[in-house]
């Protein structure tokens, strides 16, 4: 059964962010240059964050350090984002991003984790529970429920916010794809405002994120995989998010799904549901009727 969860949240959430953290470390991840940071102690989990993103977001909404408190948290810049490698190939992309974590993982010396993914991080998390689900101890698949469906239009689709990417330094195809209903649409003139802000930004790579987006095709998995992965998995997604259509399209796959669905949250913006205190509380929740010994 779905789970609606309010404003109100019984349990004590501190969402700030904590003012020192452990410093980032880079590791090298079948050549590619992957920056990582680990903070707190016990079972480890891995933040991956959505498309645009880095490691710094986890940080700012206060997840990283909340998780810490209890948990040995390992967030890490996806390739093509913050201080990671960049390439431009979109075969640099796909399958390898969901590598990635699992180098990062042997780097570490860790045989299994929890894992956290948002959006993006979301799509990836779900591949890697069709092709390494044995390193992974539960998943929570934040405002995506992986790429479990691919048509002709969905390669039109990409191509154009690929194309948008490489010009504007964003897709403003996408940022109205992933709009709530409510929200007024943005203006000419904010989308310029955004892409001279993207552009300047030393750690934004059009052409990698361009790259990106055209791998995409690379990440799907089919019906059938997914409704086989024995992982105990959430999903977790604000009411007002497009993308929780997904999310309860999985659970009809896998009715093993616990889904939380956060009362007027977004997927991104002002109502950002990673934001809201009952994300992490249900997060920690999860993990709680999950406990295990520590495996590292």
């Amino acid at each position: 059964m779905t789970c609606v969860l309010r404003w109100a949240v019984t349990s004590c959430v501190i969402l700030a962010p904590t003012a020192v953290l452990a410093q980032d470390k880079v590791f090298d991840s079948n050549g590619l240059q992957i920056r990582y940071l680990e903070q707190g102690a016990g079972e480890p989990i891995v933040l991956v964050h959505g498309r645009g993103g880095t490691l710094q977001g986890w940080i700012d909404n206060g997840v990283l350090p909340n998780l810490a408190k209890d948990y040995r948290v390992i967030a890490l810049d996806c390739r093509g984002h913050g201080r990671s490698g960049k390439p431009h190939d979109p075969k640099q992309y796909g399958p390898e991003m969901a590598l990635d974590i699992v180098r990062l993982l042997d780097h570490l010396g860790i045989r299994k984790a929890h894992i956290v993914g948002y959006s993006m991080g979301a799509n990836i998390t779900a591949q890697l529970l069709v092709m390494h689900p044995d390193r992974f101890l539960t998943a929570t698949l934040g405002g995506s429920a992986g790429r479990f469906k691919w048509t002709a239009q969905d390669d039109q689709l990409f191509e154009q916010e690929a194309a948008e990417t490489e010009q504007w330094g964003f897709s403003p195809s996408m940022a109205l794809r992933l709009a709530p209903p409510d929200a007024p649409k943005p203006t000419e003139e904010e989308n310029k405002r955004r892409s001279a802000t993207l552009l300047a930004d030393s750690n934004q790579d059009r052409r990698a994120m361009a790259a990106l987006v055209r791998s995409f095709r690379e990440q799907v998995i089919t019906s059938a995989q997914i409704a086989a992965v024995g992982v105990p998995t959430m999903g977790i997604a604000g009411s007002a998010d497009p993308l929780l259509e997904s999310l309860r399209e999985l659970k009809k796959l896998r009715p093993a799904l616990k889904l939380e669905v956060i009362d007027g949250a977004t997927h991104d913006g002002q109502r950002d549901v990673k934001r809201r205190p009952e994300f992490v509380a249900a997060i920690r929740v999860f993990l709680a009727a999950h406990r295990q010994t520590l495996l590292q």
